[in-house]
């Protein structure tokens, strides 16, 4: 097993439910807690910046009061993503209230910072930052990070190209703390399968847009259910850097999917209150083919703990 802080020790399931860009809000992450998964929200869905600490006021006193209420059954952490690339203007107000409310874990991306890091330590955070290859988790556990999310490909959005197997076994050469493994899990099977593989968690996200917490609009929740991984497309165009989207809402707004140019990466933008372009482009994972209805977070959650005993189960004989 792996050396895992106080934070991640005792998670009631093996599950880290990924920060969703635009779709994720308190009301899907107090689900999550309260279902047994850590929920997860970007800083930057907190629209303007000075919404964020509402967010985190409504997600700490629910959740204390969930745990006040049910000492034999806490609720899950949660996590904050915060965007550690330049252009991301809010990152030092969004750090600051995540500093006010000791959020219990931070998950960084499109960068790795020193002085972030210890930051977090200093109200006893945790940090994990997600990678898509081994040389950037290198990079991030020698800044300081205390775990990493391995982003392997066929995940959603910001997703990378390496095959799952190949970047956990790598990680496992030289790194003995958290590690969470992303691309492609929507089932309790593909769960027990990360752990199998080396990782301590399943980080899942595609699966959640198709829950009624989720803030997404009712069609690209049933284009979730209708589609499989036939319909995702790795394109660079709408970030400037590499991720999947759903190939029906590429073609709703004029384009083909599979004739989409390059983007130049120098005009990233992750700036706190710029509108965004492509703001009806829906980002999604290759797992999606296991994703049947819309239903309550709470319902697929017992639906995965379901599949991953049966799992075990089958391993087991």
């Amino acid at each position: 097993m792996s050396r895992l802080p106080g934070a991640l020790n005792h998670l009631p399931l093996p599950i880290i439910g990924s920060p969703l860009f635009i779709i994720s809000n308190p009301t899907l992450v107090i689900e999550q807690c309260k279902a047994g998964v850590v929920g997860s929200v970007p800083a930057l869905n907190a629209r303007p910046a000075a919404q964020l600490e509402d967010w985190l006021a409504e997600i700490t006193e629910t959740l204390a009061a969930y745990n006040l209420a049910n000492p034999d059954q806490p609720a899950a952490p949660f996590a904050i993503n915060q965007i550690v690339h330049k252009s991301n203007d809010r990152l030092e107000h969004d750090l600051e209230m995540c500093a006010r409310f000791k959020v219990p874990i931070i998950i960084t991306s499109l960068g790795a910072r020193e002085d972030l890091n210890q930051a977090v330590h200093g109200w006893g955070g945790v940090v994990l930052h997600d990678i898509i290859n081994n040389k950037h988790a290198h990079k991030a556990i020698e800044k300081g990070a205390d775990g990493l999310i391995a982003v392997a490909c066929g995940a959603g959005g910001h997703a990378g190209v390496k095959s799952p197997f190949a970047l956990i076994q790598e990680i496992r050469q030289w790194f003995d703390g958290p590690v969470a493994l992303s691309g492609s899990i929507s089932t309790g099977g593909g769960v027990l399968a990360a752990q199998a593989m080396g990782a301590d968690f399943a980080y899942i996200g595609s699966a959640f847009i198709a829950t009624e917490e989720a803030r997404a609009s009712d069609a690209y929740k049933q284009a979730i259910v209708e589609s499989n991984s036939d319909d995702i497309v790795y394109s660079n165009l709408f970030t400037g850097v590499h991720g999947n989207y759903l190939a029906p809402s590429i073609r709703a707004a004029g384009m083909d999917p599979d004739n989409l140019p390059e983007s130049d990466p120098s005009k990233m933008n992750f700036g706190g209150d710029k509108s965004k372009a492509w703001k009806d482009i829906w980002g999604c994972g290759q797992g999606i083919g296991a994703v049947s209805k819309v239903q309550s977070t709470a319902d697929f959650v017992a639906q995965l703990k379901r599949e991953y005993e049966e799992a075990r189960a089958r391993l087991l004989g």
